[in-house]
């Protein structure tokens, strides 16, 4: 049984909304975590760099988990998933409204949350791909800007009801707007199945149901066996009174004991022996799978350019985020008054990161376009921005710098096109696992180092300059190893066999 064929349409287009308010729903509060951070910072009292671990973690947690999400969504199907994750994001909120430490928060927010977007990420991505295949990029964008709306939306939110009800008031609220994604999972219809040949069977799981076979015919025939037994003993008991039925018991048990002795004898030698072959043969087939995933691991990090988008994605991550979860306590901290805001720095990167995303997308469409250059670009424009952050003093320079870094963070949506431009679409799914999880660990890592370097120096202006360095290195490192001269001598030193894949990077036309 498999899926039928993607409908590019009709129901899909629920989907594609319930999606994007899941997404808004699920992402708005951790994604604009830059401003309960502050509240934070004043209510427990603790270092920038500990408290920057909740926000830090709600975003990198998913992230890191993603191997587990996907699990979870293959296994179970991408409504209860998101049912049950709208759940985990309430409770997680709601949680985290009686926090009385940092610690506590840590738990409830950064990790509870964070498990619980990572779920609902997954399984909006799988169902929106289900449904849709020639527009699928389409359908993928639209989804991610739900995220970036949330983003924009909830900072000017949660600033109002902090001012209403305070910050425990605000969590209760969000948690509660949360469990809107019941209703959006519920409208997650999975599609039917479709009856097909099933593909024939390896060797392994030949002996697997010829096992199962035997060992089905062994039970049937012990049953019969005790039935019959059953029925003798019934039978005797009943005519107590008949010498001859006991004589006759006396007779018939001395000889099943003698015949079937030596049957049941070879019966379980033979089963020993069949189960002991099942089982050398599936240990065989489980360790062959596992080293063939790290021969595959081995061949992708032996690509000059994977290996710098690997260590290019990590550092971007390490340096590139923690914008969104700091700006506000770098703009306070740099003396400029809330009578300034024309609107909070974290709604202005979220409406840009939308746009982002969606110009980026587009661009990454033209063929005249090298997507792998264009990301290039956006790394090495991130760590200039990420560099004037410091010389910043005024609302109108940071809420500039705030909309050129939310554009440029709108990379995420040509970073599936770029991972398959230099593995291959064969090899997507493997090399995007791997490069999510560091994501995550970027993520996780970024804003509470910046937050240290505060607490050491007492200012954001080595933290940004820090992150500035990070973003930029990479993105030079990552556009030293894509220019085309390494092609020329990937071609001479290299000869794939059959069973493996050069990965090369076509210049732009």
């Amino acid at each position: 049984m498999v899926l039928l064929k993607s409908p590019d349409g009709g129901w899909g287009w629920v989907i594609v909304l319930v999606s994007f308010f899941t997404q808004f729903f699920c992402y708005g509060s951790p994604l604009a975590v830059g401003v309960l951070y502050l509240e934070w910072l004043d209510t427990f009292g603790e270092g920038k760099g500990k408290t920057a671990w909740v926000g830090s973690l709600a975003s990198g947690v998913g992230l890191l988990a993603s191997p587990i999400c996907s699990a979870c969504v293959s296994s179970f199907g991408a409504r209860p998933v998101t049912i049950f994750s709208g759940f985990i994001v309430a409770g997680g909120l709601v949680l985290s409204s009686f926090a009385p430490n940092i610690y506590f928060l840590v738990f409830s927010y950064g990790i509870v949350v964070g498990l619980g977007c990572g779920l609902l990420y997954t399984a909006t991505v799988t169902i929106t791909c289900q449904y849709f295949d020639k527009r699928r990029g389409l359908a993928l964008g639209l989804v991610s800007t739900g995220s970036s709306v949330g983003l924009f939306i909830y900072a000017a939110l949660q600033r109002e009801l902090i001012e209403l009800y305070g910050v425990d008031g605000c969590l209760l609220i969000v948690g509660a707007l949360s469990l809107n994604i019941l209703p959006c999972g519920s409208l997650m219809r999975p599609l039917k199945l479709s009856a097909l040949p099933l593909p024939e069977k390896s060797g392994v799981e030949k002996v697997s149901d010829q096992y199962l076979i035997f060992q089905k015919k062994e039970l049937v025939e012990e049953n019969i066996s005790i039935l019959e037994k059953g029925y003798n003993e019934e039978k005797c008991v009943n005519n107590m009174s008949c010498h001859d039925c006991k004589q006759e018991s006396i007779l018939n048990k001395n000889g099943l004991i003698s015949s079937t002795y030596t049957k049941e004898t070879g019966i379980y030698k033979q089963k020993v022996v069949e189960q002991t072959y099942f089982c050398k043969q599936l240990a065989k087939k489980k360790w062959q799978l596992y080293l063939n995933y790290w021969e595959e691991t081995l061949i992708l990090f032996k690509n000059k350019v994977f290996l710098s988008l690997f260590i290019a994605i990590l550092l971007f991550d390490i340096g590139g985020f923690p914008p969104s979860l700091l700006m506000e306590d770098v703009a306070r901290s740099s003396n400029i008054s809330e009578e300034e805001y024309v609107m909070p720095l974290i709604s202005i990167l979220g409406i840009m990161t939308a746009i982002g995303k969606l110009v980026l997308g587009v661009l990454a469409d033209f063929k005249w376009i090298n997507t792998l250059y264009l990301y290039v670009i956006t790394l090495i424009m991130s760590g200039v921005a990420l560099f004037a952050v410091p010389f910043a003093k005024t609302y109108i320079v940071f809420a500039i710098l705030s909309g050129i870094l939310g554009f440029l963070t709108g990379n995420w949506s040509i970073f599936p096109y770029v991972t398959t431009k230099i593995v291959g679409i064969e090899k997507l799914a493997h090399a995007y696992g791997i490069l999510m999880f560091f994501a995550g660990l970027g993520n996780s890592l970024g804003p509470p180092v910046v937050g240290w370097f505060y607490d050491w120096t007492q200012t954001y202006d080595i933290a940004f300059c820090f992150s500035g360095l990070c973003v930029l290195l990479g993105g030079l490192l990552l556009l030293v190893a894509a220019l085309p001269c390494w092609e020329n001598c990937n071609d001479q030193n290299i000869k794939p066999s059959p069973n493996t894949y050069s990965y090369t990077v076509a210049s732009s036309a």
